[in-house]
């Protein structure tokens, strides 16, 4: 096995050993297979190609320092998977088939598990697409699911470190009511055209507007966005952006460290209102931010003056990950241990 230097792994992608495939054929579900192969088969008229019928999820495995495995709410990732799935009328994978690849995946590829103290963690990829050839716009009647593993590095080197965000609009990620609250690859190529602006121009990321008014906050590039002021925890509610496991559980911890929640519509102007801001989801966990630049208003809201996070989006991160890691009690029942 290649030695890795599991502090300097980048976030990306790397060759793990094996990876879980499963077919649904004739209205049923096939048995879990094994491959070593990094490549699929795939039918040149597969909806999953052609119309978009694809969903994926992401979480992963942590090391704790008594040696076993955690993961960290993997049943909401299959769940939302589920509500994708039928979002886009696919079929639906069964939370205990769900269940047994990733465990089977993450037993198979133990030893791309990185050590307890690295920084690093094991990231999983459950994958489901349309296999099946249909010409016609229509749900195809062959579906693939898989699952895939890579060990990854922290996102952020050295610590968390706050960053730039762009305000966006005019690009719009998902309509209302549209596959916005689904984790669909489509709503990621959507967004692309605004990140790569916002990147070329010196920024991390981009926050999207909602589509209808231009009023609200959305998405924060891939990620769900929080604000925090007088001692609350603040994240819009909106029809269009995608539910974060991460940001649901960080209303969790904002509550139970004695801080008040919201969840609600957040007006654009509310940004000059906020302590501290940031961005949270499964790469990073939190990424706090430090200036969000409106160029309509031509106006820069600042929050980490300093370069540092602010004390409560770091005693919320530290929290969140201390539990993820098994370094802090799980009151929550958050955590599964892989024996």
């Amino acid at each position: 096995m290649e030695k890795f230097d599991w502090g300097s792994l980048p976030f990306g992608y790397i060759k793990t050993d094996y990876n879980i495939r499963c077919i649904y054929k004739d209205g049923k579900w096939g048995k879990l297979e094994v491959s070593s192969s990094e490549y699929i088969d795939i039918h040149i008229a597969a909806t999953g190609l052609h119309y978009g019928q694809e969903a994926f999820e992401g979480l992963k495995a942590y090391m704790g320092k008594d040696g076993k495995i955690r993961l960290f709410r993997w049943e909401e990732n299959a769940k939302r998977m589920l509500a994708s799935a039928d979002g886009i009328k696919m079929a639906s994978v069964p939370l205990e088939m769900f269940r047994e690849a990733l465990f089977k995946v993450i037993e198979l590829n133990r030893k791309f598990v990185p050590p307890y103290g690295s920084g690093a963690t094991l990231y999983i990829r459950p994958l489901l697409y349309g296999s099946g050839a249909e010409v016609g716009v229509k749900p195809a009647l062959e579906y693939t699911f898989l699952v895939f593993v890579t060990p990854v590095g922290p996102y952020f080197k050295g610590g968390i470190k706050p960053v730039n965000m762009l305000i966006c609009r005019d690009v719009d990620r998902a309509a209302p009511l549209g596959t916005g609250i689904y984790k669909v690859g489509g709503n990621y190529a959507a967004s692309m055209r605004a990140i790569i602006a916002a990147r070329d121009g010196g920024y991390s990321n981009t926050i999207f507007l909602d589509a209808k008014e231009k009023k609200y906050i959305d998405e924060c590039g891939p990620a769900n966005f929080f604000g925090i002021k007088d001692n609350t925890y603040i994240t819009p509610k909106s029809e269009s952006i995608l539910n974060s496991i991460t940001n649901m559980s960080l209303l969790k911890i904002a509550d139970s460290l004695g801080m008040k929640t919201e969840r609600r519509q957040v007006p654009v102007d509310e940004l000059s209102t906020f302590e501290e801001a940031g961005a949270c989801g499964t790469a990073a966990v939190i990424s706090p931010i430090a200036k969000i630049f409106d160029p309509e208003k031509n106006k820069i809201y600042e929050y980490c003056k300093d370069g540092e996070p602010g004390p409560q989006s770091l005693k919320l991160y530290n929290k969140l990950v201390s539990i993820q890691n098994g370094d802090d009690r799980d009151s929550f029942g958050w955590v599964t241990i892989l024996e």
